[in-house]
């Protein structure tokens, strides 16, 4: 990825505009969710059902693919680098888990689940060791890997176009719910375990002087996070079936996007592996001279990358309950970009973070599903998210800007 140079447009933004945006060390949300609350006025202004229970809660599971897959480019995109082979990576596992539980292969679900993870891994691996050992451009690397991959995708489905999935709990993931109350039970099991970390961890460094939250401010992450549970369960424990039929229940590809939350934020957040990852984003030259491993933590990085990948492709082929050749890999490639870096995250290295995705996914499907409400054009919608996505990567550029001048 190569720097920007645009000091004009740095220079025409008040500097306390640029604080607000880049406060809270790259973290800060709250730019992304006054954007998806407007967003969700203007829908609702045109159509009352955009803010419905039913449409909502297909939304979310509508944006898990976008999340999921995101969550793996902010690896990438954290070193300042890209992959742009993401989206056939996802489409590899989608269809390794399709063809090995068929009745003629007869894996078990489990199994074939790890298959397709391992399998993503290994392209991850392969991949990142390209850029890393032998030096080659992520940018050539990947965008060789988008269309080999398509290729190779159809070679396993063969000419058959469409392969159903005939496994129940492959295709529960993406459209089974659990019931309400086992909803209640885990969101306050996960709220407590989130106090827990939170408390404790803020703590620890009050004690020993170190730059942490106010006590006051740590109440406040807890009392948001039990609050947002408590909404998202409302939402979702509400019945949006249709005429008789009763549909109550969090679908499992909900908390299934929040244990890979977790999981990266933990990595990224809480381990040598994620300081080093920020560290080469920030400055490679002088991670290196500091002793850290640029190759094994870019190796690292695009193979974690590749296996969220394949989590996604994994819900997107659960969704559909099959795989066909008509996957479009590249379309999506460019969203999980786009999520990535609409909710916060760099594309220039260095600052972002898991949960960008999460929020930037919500705001692409958001974009996409309120314009099919209103009957717009696929081009029309393609127009909208390239609009927002600039408007990203211009917030991205002065920030860079601005902190670089400061």
């Amino acid at each position: 990825m190569t720097d920007v140079d645009t000091p004009a447009l740095a220079d025409a933004v008040p500097d306390k505009v640029v604080k607000r945006l880049a406060r809270g060390g790259g973290t800060n949300v709250v730019p992304v969710l006054i954007g998806v609350v407007v967003i969700a006025i203007i829908f609702q202004s045109f159509n009352d059902h955009f803010l419905s229970t039913g449409n909502l809660v297909n939304l979310l599971v509508q944006a898990s693919v976008f999340m999921l897959i995101g969550m793996g480019e902010v690896f990438v995109l954290l070193l300042g680098e890209i992959d742009l082979s993401l989206g056939y990576v996802a489409g590899i596992g989608g269809v390794v888990v399709t063809e090995l539980v068929q009745v003629r292969t007869g894996w078990p679900w489990w199994a074939a689940i790890l298959a397709a993870l391992a399998v993503t891994a290994a392209i991850g691996l392969f991949q990142g060791s390209l850029v890393t050992r032998l030096r080659l451009p992520s940018f050539v690397v990947t965008l060789a890997g988008l269309l080999g991959w398509q290729g190779v995708m159809i070679i396993m489905l063969g000419t058959g176009g469409t392969i159903p999935i005939p496994d129940d709990t492959i295709n529960a993931i993406a459209n089974g719910t659990m019931s309400p109350a086992f909803g209640w039970a885990l969101a306050a099991v996960v709220v407590v375990f989130f106090a827990y970390i939170t408390i404790s961890s803020d703590g620890r460094r009050r004690a020993s002087g170190l730059a942490a939250p106010s006590v006051s401010r740590t109440i406040l992450k807890v009392a948001l996070a039990a609050a947002a549970a408590v909404a998202l369960l409302l939402l979702t424990n509400a019945n949006r079936g249709v005429g008789t039929y009763v549909l109550r229940g969090m679908p499992y590809v909900i908390p299934l996007v929040f244990a890979v939350l977790a999981l990266w934020s933990l990595v990224l957040t809480r381990t040598r592996f994620g300081r080093y990852v920020y560290a080469i984003g920030g400055n490679a030259e002088a991670a290196r001279r500091a002793g850290i491993s640029l190759s094994w933590v870019r190796t690292l990085a695009f193979t974690f990358a590749a296996v969220t990948a394949g989590v996604g492709g994994i819900v997107y082929a659960s969704r559909l309950r099959s795989m066909s050749t008509s996957f479009d890999g590249g379309t999506i490639v460019l969203y999980v970009v786009a999520t990535a870096v609409i909710g916060g995250t760099s594309l220039f290295g260095g600052r972002g973070h898991p949960l960008h995705a999460v929020l930037g996914g919500v705001v692409i499907a958001a974009i996409v599903n309120g314009m099919a409400l209103l009957g717009l054009s696929a081009a029309i919608q393609l127009i909208a998210t390239a609009i927002v996505l600039l408007a990203s990567i211009m917030v991205d550029v002065i920030v860079r800007q601005r902190g670089a001048g400061s």
